[in-house]
C-alpha cells in the first residue's frame, strides 16, 4: 500500500474546530484514499491553539503536531518545514483566514505554515474561512487571484450562518468538498 503525506495547516479561525472531522475523513480506511496509507502532519499557527488543542488533532492524525507558538524555530525539530514540505504529497490549509492567505500571497514567512508553504513543490489547497466582507474585500479577493496565478486551489466557501452572527459567504466549506478537492487533486498527481 502506497503512503500518501498530507500537510495540513491549521489556522486561527473558528472553523478550526472542524480540522478534527476533516482529519478523521481524510484518514477513513473506507473512504476516497482506501488504498493508500494516509499520514497527516498538522501544522498549526498558535492562533489555532485558541480553538482546538494540538493534543486532539494529534490524537486524531496519529502524528506530531507542529506548532508555531512560542519560538517555533528552536522548538520544532531542526528543519521540520523543509521535511515536510519535501515529502507532501498535497498542502492543504483549512481553514485559511485572511491573514494567512495574504502572507502566503506575499510570500512572507515567519511561522509554520507559511515556511513550509514556501519550500513545497506538493499541489497547494486553500479552504478560506472569514466573516463575509473580509472575504469580499478588494484586497483578500487580490491574494487569491495571485495564489491561484501560481496554481494554488481555492476550495471556495460558502454561504451559511458566521461566527459574528451575519449570514454569508466565508463559511468554511463543507469537509465532505474539501476531501473531494484533495482526492481530485492526487488523482491528477497520478
Amino acid at each position: 500500500m502506497k503512503t500518501l503525506h498530507i500537510v495540513l495547516g491549521v489556522t486561527g479561525s473558528i472553523a478550526a474546530y472542524k480540522a478534527g472531522d476533516l482529519i478523521r475523513r481524510l484518514r477513513d480506511p473506507q473512504g476516497k484514499f482506501r488504498s493508500y496509507d494516509v499520514r497527516v502532519f498538522v501544522l498549526m499557527t498558535k492562533e489555532a491553539e485558541d480553538f482546538i488543542s494540538p493534543l486532539t488533532l494529534g490524537s486524531l492524525s496519529g502524528e506530531k503536531v507542529y506548532r508555531s507558538s512560542g519560538n517555533w524555530l528552536q522548538e520544532s525539530e531542526p528543519l521540520s518545514h523543509i521535511w515536510l514540505a519535501q515529502h507532501a504529497d498535497v498542502f492543504l490549509v483549512a481553514p485559511a483566514t485572511a491573514n494567512i492567505v495574504g502572507k502566503l500571497a506575499q510570500g512572507i514567512a515567519d511561522d509554520l505554515i507559511t515556511t513550509t508553504f514556501l519550500a513545497t513543490r506538493a499541489p497547494i489547497l486553500l479552504a478560506p474561512a472569514m466573516n463575509d466582507q473580509m472575504y469580499a474585500h478588494p484586497f483578500v479577493q487580490e491574494n487569491f487571484k495571485k495564489l491561484k496565478k501560481f496554481g494554488t486551489r481555492l476550495i471556495e466557501p460558502v454561504k451559511g450562518h458566521l461566527a459574528c452572527g451575519s449570514f454569508g459567504e466565508g463559511h468554511l466549506a463543507e469537509i465532505d468538498d474539501i476531501v473531494k478537492a484533495v482526492a481530485e487533486t492526487v488523482a491528477k498527481k497520478k
